[in-house]
């Protein structure tokens, strides 16, 4: 999905990549980020972590395509492809963004959306359980979609949804197994509940334990008496 939103960066030098490096640039607010392909070389830049936490929290995500200015050059049409968060305070630490050339087919995981009630949970009080979450599909990157929807209202027990049961369009080539299943009906099983009965013939059943007799230290022997001098 392609949004009109433009993310400022700042180049850094190729000597200034480390960890210490990392820390002084998150010390100034920004973030680290590498920018690569469409056949030229990698550069390392800064950008707002408020800006690209925006991004990952749309609708479309990290499959959001948009433009990233570095200083003075040209915009360029840019994808997150990895980022890092810091796992204890949970803010963004460093990311990753990869040109994009709109002229060529990329690779995406893109969500699946359930829309209704299926008919399994409704009338046959059953449970609707979305075993697939995502799908790989391959596409040019104007037709990349925020989400999949797909209706599981004629869902029911015995029925299975599979990844060829999802809206296909031209637009889009499927990479997953076709095969696979992204939802299906299922039931809680309830607990057996022990009643008094079944719990008193569990106990007749288990044999008892034989009783240990414990002993206690044995009181010490006196010793003999020291033979006393004659008279």
């Amino acid at each position: 999905m392609i949004t009109n939103e433009i993310v400022e960066a700042q180049q850094r030098a190729p000597e200034s990549r480390g960890k210490n490096e990392a820390g002084r640039v998150r010390m100034t607010g920004m973030i680290p980020a590498v920018v690569y392909g469409a056949k030229k070389d990698s550069i390392a830049v800064t950008v707002d972590p408020k800006q690209i936490t925006k991004i990952l929290h749309s609708e479309s995500g990290h499959n959001t395509i948009f433009d990233l200015q570095v200083g003075k050059a040209g915009k360029e049409k840019v994808m997150i492809v990895d980022w890092q968060y810091d796992p204890i305070k949970g803010k963004l630490l460093h990311i990753d963004l990869k040109r994009i050339d709109m002229a060529k087919t990329i690779k995406v995981s893109v969500p699946i959306t359930l829309v209704g009630e299926a008919a399994g949970v409704k009338q046959q009080g059953g449970i609707l359980d979305q075993v697939l979450r995502e799908v790989e599909v391959e596409c040019l990157p104007a037709d990349i979609p925020s989400h999949i929807d797909v209706d599981v209202s004629e869902l029911v027990f015995g029925t299975v949804l599979r990844v060829s049961d999802l809206p296909h369009s031209g637009k889009l080539k499927f990479l997953t197994d076709e095969d696979q299943t992204v939802a299906h009906i299922t039931t809680v099983k309830e607990e057996e509940v022990a009643t008094p009965d079944a719990t008193a013939e569990a106990a007749a059943a288990t044999p008892a334990e034989p009783e240990v007799i414990k002993k206690g230290k044995q009181e010490t022997e006196e010793a003999p008496a020291a033979e006393g001098g004659k008279k």
